[in-house]
């Protein structure tokens, strides 16, 4: 298993000789305006450029999975990039409407016995934060990969931590898990990812999984910065289990 993060909560996941691309957002640095209420007004999204060129990120990609259809998990450049025949995951027939709208022919809806080509694909549950806020942000997925020659690997997607974050992790017993750090949030309403008590407890469910955290420092609120983070998993000595990738880095398990 080959795990690229690009940029947000774009990975490329090389798994059972397949090569997924994860929650796609691959305009150049300041092509959107900045999310509202929230913070950093003054910046446009995303806030960084990509680390690789867009034709190496789609290049020999098998299939996409879009968690949900937020600008900063499905963006415009994106959808003009894609070939328009390429197999997508999506979490609802809902976003499969919405996706194939945009020109996308080959669309399927995640479940938990969802196989692509000797890999499984397991629908997980996720929170786009707690409360009121869930209105407004509406609904997510995570997924989990299975395949015999490779460890398992969760992918939280955007999600808080609660019930059943640690519901799928007990079930699946992910060695590698993918968390959307960040805590980002708008001005009210709290955290809509995970903080760095969320992926405290993560840890704490799953103390001997190696834990990537991601969606840090790329859109205009994010909270949680790489650095903060990095002292808080030292000072919790989870520094054995717990990463946070730059753009561009590389993890191979």
């Amino acid at each position: 298993m080959k795990i690229t993060h690009i940029r947000n909560a774009t990975l490329i996941v090389e798994y059972g000789g397949k090569t997924f691309l994860i929650d796609p957002m691959l305009a150049e640095k300041g092509t959107y305006p900045p999310f509202q209420n929230s913070i950093r007004q003054d910046q446009n999204n995303p806030l960084v450029n990509l680390p690789i060129s867009v034709e190496e990120i789609i290049d020999d990609v098998d299939a996409i999975i879009v968690t949900h259809l937020h600008l900063d998990h499905f963006d415009d450049a994106a959808k003009q990039a894609l070939p328009k025949d390429i197999k997508m995951f999506v979490q609802n027939e809902e976003d499969a409407a919405a996706v194939k709208e945009a020109g996308f022919k080959n669309v399927e809806v995640l479940t938990q016995n969802t196989v692509f080509e000797g890999v499984e694909l397991i629908k997980t549950k996720g929170e786009h934060g707690r409360g009121e806020i869930l209105k407004r942000t509406g609904l997510v997925c995570g997924v989990v990969f299975k395949q015999e020659s490779e460890k398992t690997l969760y992918v939280a997607g955007d999600t808080v931590w609660y019930s059943a974050v640690e519901e799928e992790i007990n079930t699946h017993k992910p060695e590698i898990i993918v968390v959307n750090g960040g805590d980002n949030q708008f001005l009210e309403g709290g955290s809509l990812v995970m903080g760095k008590e969320d992926i405290y407890q993560v840890f704490k469910a799953a103390p001997h999984a190696t834990i990537l955290s991601v969606h840090m420092e790329a859109v205009n609120h994010w909270t949680l910065s790489r650095e903060e983070l990095k002292s808080f998993i030292k000072g919790k000595e989870m520094a054995s289990h717990v990463f946070v990738p730059d753009d561009g880095e590389v993890y191979t398990f």
